[in-house]
């Protein structure tokens, strides 16, 4: 009588922590498959966690200049540069081309040489002038932040840049371009190296999304 009692009593106890075992691998399970959300922010993958307020806050200055013409003009939806403070369609209906340096005999760095033309509405200058290749466009025009901000840190869209190439690249000399054209041109709200530190503060805060 006290064998079988033992054996039922061992057989309960198997049988418990059976389920015990089965409940604590779901709730595992469950608690890997779970996405953060917010609705506030999106934080960025590959992007360590840091200070989202940050990060945030440098956006906003961050989006401020890229949406300003001297940073859109060359970032269109279309295959066409913008021009002026308007943002109007290039006069001369340059194409973008393949790689982005224009199309047959008409190339950006034919009127756009190494350094710009001295005058107002002369063509400005770099020797990389041109617009993003055609299979890597990052379109600026039109974006919100949020939609930039993601566009700006996906390695399929921003040229293969990981985040330490996206830091360095704040240092280009066609970014710097956006301050040193010429002419009776506004400039961007920030300074370049205003743009610069708020760029980085961006990136090394987490390089946060907006929500919007």
């Amino acid at each position: 009588m006290l064998k079988n009692s033992y054996s039922t009593n061992g057989l309960k106890y198997s049988f418990g922590f059976l389920v015990l075992c089965l409940i604590m691998g779901i709730f595992t399970t469950a608690c890997k498959s779970k996405k953060p959300t917010s609705s506030d922010y999106v934080s960025i993958p590959e992007a360590k966690m840091k200070d989202s307020i940050a990060s945030l806050s440098a956006f906003e200055k961050v989006y401020s200049v890229l949406m300003h013409p001297r940073c859109m003009n060359c970032h269109p939806q279309g295959d066409i540069p913008l021009q002026g403070d308007d943002s109007h369609v290039h006069n001369m209906l340059p194409q973008r081309g393949p790689d982005g340096k224009g199309l047959l005999t008409m190339k950006c760095t034919n009127c756009h040489g190494s350094k710009g033309v001295p005058g107002d509405a002369t063509p400005p200058g770099n020797p990389m002038w041109h617009l993003p290749p055609a299979d890597m466009k990052m379109v600026f025009q039109g974006r919100s932040p949020r939609a930039l901000a993601l566009q700006l840190v996906n390695p399929d869209l921003n040229g293969h840049k990981n985040m330490a190439d996206l830091r360095l690249h704040a240092e280009d000399t066609l970014v710097k371009s956006g301050w040193q054209m010429g002419g009776d041109r506004t400039l961007p709200s920030l300074t370049y190296e205003e743009f610069k530190e708020a760029w980085y503060a961006w990136i090394d805060n987490g390089a946060f999304a907006p929500s919007k």
